[in-house]
């Protein structure tokens, strides 16, 4: 059974409110939802009926399109899934899906090598191998980076509506130096990757400046309809993250020049793979290579730095080349052999 458009986004939609266990939903609550959804994507202004949205239920609930949903209702009015942890989004998609989605990636690669799609190359080669592997039990033909574990990816579309249709959201969240989560209003703007993780730029609503919450770290969140959205004036994201490595910034953080002497053995994999945008060759040495990048300094930068180990050396400014040294002989100190190991 094929699913068109509208369905998904009806299904899709009503997977979103049963996993939001903010608060209770009932039938009257999920029409409404759906109907602002179908207005904000699509723009259909004729809403949606409760016959419809009944039977769309009773699909999920069934194995027609592999969902089997727990779709409980509790009080004879409220709706919620029975499993806290199911979502559609985990289940297996089916062979009809499965060649609309080819017939969609054919579409996409005739476009594939124009300029307005250069960044299009890797999702087209992400999902063509997907699909591959869907419908084919041979070897994979291509690997990307990615981590199986990695918690937090399911809340990215959502979160990418949130911001689009800039909505308030509650957000409980749990930071790794917090004993308890906790439950605050945000005003989401950006959403952020940097190595594999997912980050959302937003301003809470008592604080004047931006957070930075990691998406592994959010436990649940709603759209608050009826909470003033506060846009944040005066920055441009884009130009705001432009000299900076990773996700780790203050509205007061300016960018330095940090001067670096590389290896000659590691070079080439600077030069090949600059460090930031920003980066430049200084001087070419007969054992090293000293290169200069403009960026704030911060945690993402000094991990860069340790990664290479002894085969960078910071050369400025001081107080990073100091922060690096103190680092590395605080490391060296873990390999140091106590008493008891010498006796």
């Amino acid at each position: 059974m094929a699913i068109n458009k509208l369905a998904l986004i009806r299904y899709k939609t009503i997977d979103d409110c049963l996993r939001n266990r903010f608060r209770k939903w009932t039938l009257e609550d999920l029409i409404e939802k759906v109907a602002e959804v179908l207005y904000e994507r699509e723009g259909i202004v004729t809403g949606v009926s409760r016959r419809t949205i009944q039977g769309d239920i009773q699909i999920m609930r069934s194995d027609k399109l592999g969902y089997n949903a727990p779709i409980i209702v509790t009080d004879r009015k409220y709706y919620s899934y029975e499993d806290r942890d199911f979502s559609i989004t985990k289940a297996p998609i089916n062979n009809a899906d499965v060649d609309k989605m080819k017939e969609i990636v054919g579409v996409l690669k005739q476009f594939n090598g124009f300029n307005y799609f250069d960044e299009m190359s890797e999702m087209i080669a992400k999902l063509e191998n997907n699909l591959y592997k869907s419908t084919n039990t041979s070897r994979n033909h291509i690997q990307f980076e990615g981590n199986q574990q990695l918690k937090g990816l399911e809340h990215i579309n959502p979160l990418y509506q949130a911001i689009l249709n800039s909505r308030s959201l509650l957000i409980e969240y749990k930071s790794f130096k917090a004993l308890q989560s906790q439950q605050s209003i945000y005003y989401p703007y950006l959403l952020k990757e940097y190595r594999n993780r997912w980050f959302v730029i937003c301003k809470p609503k008592k604080g004047a400046t931006l957070a930075t919450l990691a998406l592994d770290r959010i436990i649940e969140f709603q759209e608050l309809p009826h909470e003033p959205f506060v846009d944040y004036k005066g920055i441009d994201f884009d130009v705001y993250y432009s000299d900076l490595l990773g996700v780790t910034k203050s509205e007061r953080d300016r960018a330095h020049k940090v001067i670096l002497e590389v290896d000659r053995y590691n070079a080439p994999y600077v030069l090949t793979k600059p460090l930031h945008a920003s980066q430049k060759v200084l001087a070419e040495q007969e054992d090293s290579i000293i290169i200069r990048i403009d960026v704030v300094p911060n945690f993402e930068l000094e991990r860069e730095i340790l990664g290479f180990g002894e085969c960078m050396k910071v050369l400025g400014p001081r107080f990073l080349a100091s922060r690096i040294r103190k680092r590395l002989a605080k490391a060296a100190g873990r390999y140091q052999p106590d008493s008891k190991e010498e006796g």
